[in-house]
């Protein structure tokens, strides 16, 4: 009999350190909380809203909140991936708030040069000093860039199952699947296009409005937002023939809504009469910037 009475008493004890356990680690609220339980490394991984592929370092650092992780889509040709001398500040140029999507599709800190395209030639362009700036709209956000310009394409490649030849590169087929693999981390705010190069002679450019127009609305769909703004810089006004674009671009915010031109006014070649240098890149992100700002401010 005392046998049993000691058993049961064994027992009773067991079971109120149990529940003296769960209590220790639930919340204020009652919620059993794992992260008392878990080291860093293994909360984060329970987090559903995080990519799998976000590299350590990035996951430190995020805010794992989709809706405030602000992602900027960065598409077009060379001048957008950046072909600016990486020298002086533009070495060093980061922010810790501002992410970029790599090679790899893990999320890792933004620095030049965000773009892979062309790896020997990639330099500054306006996607880094972009992100920058867009986290002065809202310190409180992060900012997540997905870089897939691709140097020398037409806008005819820039549409699903194109094959671009000279990189033989899939140019839109490959922003789709980064643009997936990056929403499900964060919300597309915009998308930042600077392109028109390949088809700035007179017979290309009077198409090109139209295809623009379908590319918008492709991949507004495709990020399933109609209305998620559009910017889409000017051509460098050092080459005559580039003017045949930036005609036509000026036409594009009465057609489509959510968009906006910025300007390429007094932006300098770096010698080559085709791309921006460095400083140029960074003042064609401060015109592109503070038109996204006015779009997402149209739509709140």
């Amino acid at each position: 009999m005392n046998k049993n009475k000691k058993e049961t008493t064994n027992k009773i004890t067991i079971a109120l350190l149990l529940c003296m356990t769960v209590f220790i680690v639930c919340n204020a609220e009652g919620t059993f909380n794992f992260f008392a339980l878990k080291n860093k490394s293994d909360a984060i991984n329970d987090n559903k809203n995080v990519s799998k592929k976000m590299s350590r370092d990035a996951k430190d650092d995020l805010d794992f909140t989709d809706s405030s992780f602000d992602l900027y889509l960065l598409i077009g040709q060379s001048n957008m991936a950046g072909r600016g001398l990486i020298t002086g500040k533009f070495i060093d140029q980061q922010d810790p708030r501002v992410f970029m999507l790599n090679k790899e599709n893990a999320w890792v800190p933004a620095k030049n040069p965000l773009h892979f395209d062309k790896p020997s030639i990639a330099g500054v362009g306006p996607g880094l000093s972009l992100g920058i700036s867009m986290t002065k709209k809202n310190p409180a956000h992060k900012i997540g860039l997905i870089p897939c310009a691709v140097g020398g394409t037409s806008i005819d490649v820039w549409k699903p199952g194109a094959f671009d030849k000279a990189t033989k590169t899939h140019p839109y087929d490959h922003m789709a699947v980064r643009l997936q693999e990056a929403e499900k981390s964060g919300v597309l705010k915009g998308i930042i296009w600077l392109q028109g190069e390949s088809d700035s002679s007179p017979e290309k450019a009077a198409l090109y409005l139209d295809k623009l127009k379908e590319l918008i609305e492709r991949i507004r769909t495709l990020a399933g937002n109609n209305s998620v703004p559009f910017v889409a810089g000017e051509l460098g006004r050092y080459k005559e023939q580039y003017q045949n674009i930036n005609v036509v671009l000026k036409q594009l915010p009465a057609q489509v809504s959510n968009t906006a031109i910025a300007s390429s006014k007094g932006l300098k070649d770096k010698g080559d009469k085709t791309h921006f240098d460095s400083p140029s890149a960074k003042k064609m992100r401060e015109r592109m910037a503070k038109k996204m700002i006015a779009l997402q401010k149209r739509i709140s």
